[in-house]
């Protein structure tokens, strides 16, 4: 019995606040599928269990590492890009960055993190395309929200939420001179997307292409 409850806990997550009307839409639809077929109602049953998962919100440790630049999605790293412009409706110019993309699969923990410690100094909203995120034309041509962190030194961190293919909700609740702490909880992306992180040329890049990253948890970028 005790084996079971061990069990229990460990399939047991907490559950994103986006997700909870999904879920529901999901069980009622299943219920009345099974009222037509055992068959229909099966596959209701799988798809509502894959929603409940794909809300998923476990608790992350984050690292408290001197200088750490922390994931702020789970993903598999998919771009590593040295002197690339930032978004231009950010108003950086021709100022360049160090561009690292995460790319999220339907099956990854969507909830996205904030990567450093400091205040927000700005949020900008960007309407656009919905392409395949693990396309490098995904950056410019999305749906976008980006968010800039200014931390205690003066340093200035970049992340942007992209949209993709199946992906056409972006939901961020971070606001302008709000306070926020790395590891931070900000917002999700419905079903499927991409996380890009744009840091000083002068951060130390801790990731490979094809590595899996852990929002929240795994250190991305360390500044020197």
């Amino acid at each position: 019995m005790q084996n079971f409850l061990d069990a229990l806990k460990l399939v047991a997550f907490p559950i994103h606040k986006e997700g909870i009307k999904f879920i529901i839409i999901f069980a009622v639809a299943t219920i009345i599928l099974a009222l037509m077929s055992n068959t229909l109602g099966l596959i209701g049953l799988v798809l509502t269990l894959w929603c409940i998962f794909f809300f998923r919100d476990p608790q992350r440790i984050t690292p408290q590492e001197v200088g750490a630049i922390i994931s702020p999605a789970d993903g598999i790293v998919t771009f590593i890009d040295k002197g690339v412009v930032a978004p231009q409706d950010l108003g950086y110019g021709d100022k360049k960055f160090n561009k690292i993309s995460v790319f999220l699969n339907v099956f990854d923990v969507h909830v996205n993190r904030v990567p450093v410690s400091g205040v927000v100094t700005k949020v900008s909203y960007k309407a656009g395309k919905f392409l395949s995120a693990n396309v490098a034309e995904a950056s410019s041509e999305n749906e976008r929200n980006s968010v800039v962190v200014k931390t205690e030194k003066g340093d200035e961190i970049i992340f942007v939420q992209v949209a993709g293919l199946v992906a056409r909700r972006i939901v961020s609740e971070i606001k302008e001179g709000q306070e926020v702490q790395a590891g931070d909880r900000y917002g999700i992306i419905r079903f499927g997307s991409r996380a890009d992180i744009y840091l000083p040329e002068n951060v130390e890049i801790k990731t490979l292409i094809g590595q899996t990253m852990i929002g929240g948890e795994t250190i991305i970028a360390k500044f020197n």
